[in-house]
């Protein structure tokens, strides 16, 4: 028997990108493992990747190229070969790119988070073939928007500081489920002595093992941010040198925030006037004794209307108190900007050689799919083809999602490891390559280190990586530029910019041999200053906003859909819902292991015994949750975890593993954020009775 150990990646949008040892007997992977030498991963997976293997080999798994012979969103399918594929799909695309090339789109995300399997290859081809641009907002850019005008890139505390905090606020996260490595430096901080705090309208388990958990209304984060810093101003628990030296515009942010009393406060996230107080006064004064203060800002406060003003309330907190003079205070949003990648070099956007094709919004994908050919939208979207992810079951407002790909006049390719929501209505589903059989390198979002996956198996079947489908694709379109010749590890090695200070050193091939390489980056990032706004301080006046016709100063941006800002649709639908991820899922990642669906259990909805009572509602009873978008049914939960006035339907099922073939995203909406062009996932209200049918 031979055996051998792979350094691999997991690929998955998490902040955690955990360090893989991939343990292969006979070129079959018999185990993975988390790496025990890197430091944040520590030898510890998540429940989902420690699975992988499972997921890889699983009897689902799409290894053949297959055509459509049913009806779309019937999922019956015939095999044939590649060549029969690929010229189908050029014979397509040809007269659609002769017409209007953007009548094409591409749609993909984070199905994985490599630079790689990504965004190499396919954007080369899109670009080349001048398609529709495709706005990737579908989870971050409202939070990310809102950081950038305050602090100016996504850079903040580093995850192995946390342990030494003295009071962590976890902000709109459940690290539990979604961050397990920041948990555990969490949990170290604690038994240090930490106080934790979770923000969260939702009892999640992470708030449950917090000291204190305050369940503010959905969407109302940004009012409790106001709210501390008018107490922090009224009560002098400041850091005025660090105000002075690296802010900029602290006496017009000290007007603002005198508005937002206490009261006001309470009244506006329904929560207590002493919640407010006394949290700020810790927060205050423990900065003010010189103790490291920290928040976990996470992406559940900006999926509302007001979500890139809510992270950027957060994130004037910091500089307030000088939080950030110690490695182990500040905040942390996401980590991504800290890395120097190279990814014009990837992507190589010069290959549309000056043409500017428009950009559809991959949010608002329901409806640009159903709209015809106008002077204002352009050519009607006669092709797409989708890779890295699955938007039949994530997008909002899934009934037109579901509509648009059913038409029969729309030519979808799907390329996947296994047959989703999405590639049931696919006329060529292209099998492709899990983590364990491709080469790429990743960032991370959570932490501070380049990484690298190596192939650790050979493909399974047929499948192929997705950027090797893309070089096959251009090829038989055509396209004969000498980038789509470069291989893997060539694009792997242009992925990092090996000039700049962060990332010196970088070379691919020794990545590959040990893994993963630590940015060179100070342990606190503005202790002296030095942000990387225009200013180069903490902005707490924005000249940028103002320019982008928003407020320039944090402000409250109220839901599009709650009972205080839209009373008449409270009346009929008087229930907010969010739908945070579930444990044992991955966005609609691993819905389909058998072993995680049936930890998992089935789809239920969490609501307050008082909301239940109110409608005749027991635990474990079938409801309908509606508006006037649409309805799915589930499990009640009857239990106090859903503060009253919200429901909570944890996600994301995959439709066609629900028992009504419906998912949380029938009743959400395609409407975007204040900032950042993001959807408003948990900005819903809803109604909620016994199902009878």
């Amino acid at each position: 028997m031979t055996t051998t150990h792979v350094r691999a990646a997991c690929p998955h949008d998490c902040p955690d990108t955990c360090a893989l040892i991939v343990t292969v007997e006979n070129g079959v992977a018999t185990e993975v493992k988390g790496d025990p030498d890197h430091p944040p991963t520590a030898g510890v997976l998540c429940t989902k990747v420690a699975r992988y293997a499972e997921r890889t080999y699983h009897p689902d798994r799409l290894l053949h190229p297959l055509r459509r012979v049913g009806k779309k969103g019937e999922g019956k399918f015939e095999r044939i070969s590649w060549d029969e594929a690929l010229d189908t799909i050029a014979a397509k695309l040809k007269p659609i790119a002769a017409r209007d090339p953007q009548a094409i789109l591409p749609y993909s995300y984070a199905g994985t988070m490599g630079l790689v399997q990504g965004e190499s290859m396919a954007q080369r081809f899109f670009h080349q073939l001048g398609a529709s641009l495709l706005d990737r907002t579908i989870c971050a850019t409202a939070g990310a928007t809102g950081y950038r005008y305050t602090v100016g890139a996504s850079i903040g505390t580093d995850l192995e500081q946390f342990q030494d905090a003295k009071l962590i606020i976890i902000w709109g996260g459940n690290p539990i489920a979604s961050n397990l490595h920041f948990w555990t430096r969490a949990q170290a901080a604690k038994r240090n002595g930490a106080k934790l705090i979770a923000i969260d309208p939702y009892r999640s388990l992470t708030a449950e093992k917090c000291h204190q958990h305050i369940a503010p209304l959905p969407g109302t984060d940004a009012a409790l941010a106001l709210g501390l810093m008018h107490v922090l101003v009224a009560e002098d628990l400041l850091d005025h040198e660090y105000i002075a030296d690296y802010t900029l515009g602290y006496e017009e942010l000290k007007q603002r925030v005198a508005e937002w009393t206490p009261v006001r406060v309470a009244q506006t996230c329904g929560i207590t006037e002493d919640e407010v107080v006394q949290l700020a006064r810790l927060y205050g004064g423990m900065a003010k004794a010189g103790e490291p203060v920290a928040i976990r800002v996470n992406y559940g406060v900006q999926r509302v209307k007001g979500g890139g003003m809510s992270v950027r309330n957060i994130a004037c907190l910091p500089a307030l108190v000088g939080a950030w003079r110690h490695p182990a205070g500040g905040v942390q949003l996401s980590s991504s900007g800290s890395f120097p990648t190279n990814k014009p070099k990837l992507q190589r956007p010069d290959l549309l050689a000056g043409r500017t094709p428009r950009t559809i919004n991959m949010s608002t994908i329901g409806d640009d799919l159903l709209k015809p050919s106008s002077p204002e939208f352009g050519p009607q979207i006669e092709a797409v083809i989708v890779y890295n992810s699955n938007p039949v079951a994530v997008a909002p407002e899934s009934p037109k999602v579901a509509q648009g790909f059913a038409r029969e006049d729309l030519f979808t390719v799907v390329l996947e490891h296994f047959q989703t929501d999405t590639a049931d209505y696919a006329d060529i589903v292209l099998p492709a390559t899990t983590q364990l059989e491709h080469v790429d390198t990743h960032t991370s979002y959570g932490h501070l280190y380049m990484m690298a996956n190596n192939a650790a198996i050979a493909p399974m079947g047929e499948a192929k990586p997705n950027t090797e489908i893309f070089r096959l694709l251009a090829a038989r379109m055509g396209m004969d530029d000498a980038c789509f010749k470069e291989s893997d590890d060539e694009l792997a090695a242009q992925a990092f910019n090996a000039q700049d200070a962060r990332a010196i050193h970088f070379d691919w091939e020794s990545l590959k041999r040990n893994g993963w390489q630590k940015l060179n980056m100070p342990a606190a990032p503005f202790a002296l200053g030095g942000f990387p706004t225009p200013s180069g301080k903490c902005e707490f006046y924005s000249a940028a906003m103002q320019a982008d016709g928003l407020d320039p100063l944090p402000t409250y941006i109220a839901p599009y859909e709650s009972v205080a800002s839209n009373p008449e649709l409270a009346k009929r639908y008087p229930l907010a819902m969010i739908s945070p991820p579930a444990r044992n899922f991955l966005n609609s990642t691993f819905v389909n292991v058998s072993s995680l669906r049936a930890t998992e259990g089935e789809p239920h909805l969490d609501i307050h015994p008082t909301d239940a009572a109110a409608r005749g509602i027991g635990h474990g009873d079938m409801v309908r949750i509606y508006n006037d978008r649409g309805s799915f049914s589930c499990k009640a939960r009857v239990t106090d975890k859903a503060r009253a006035g919200l429901v909570v339907g944890l996600s994301i099922w995959w439709k066609k593993l629900a028992g009504d073939g419906k998912n949380a995203n029938e009743v959400t909406s395609q409407r975007l954020t204040d900032m950042g062009r993001a959807p408003t996932f948990y900005d819903t209200l809803v109604q909620v009775e016994r199902y009878t049918a």
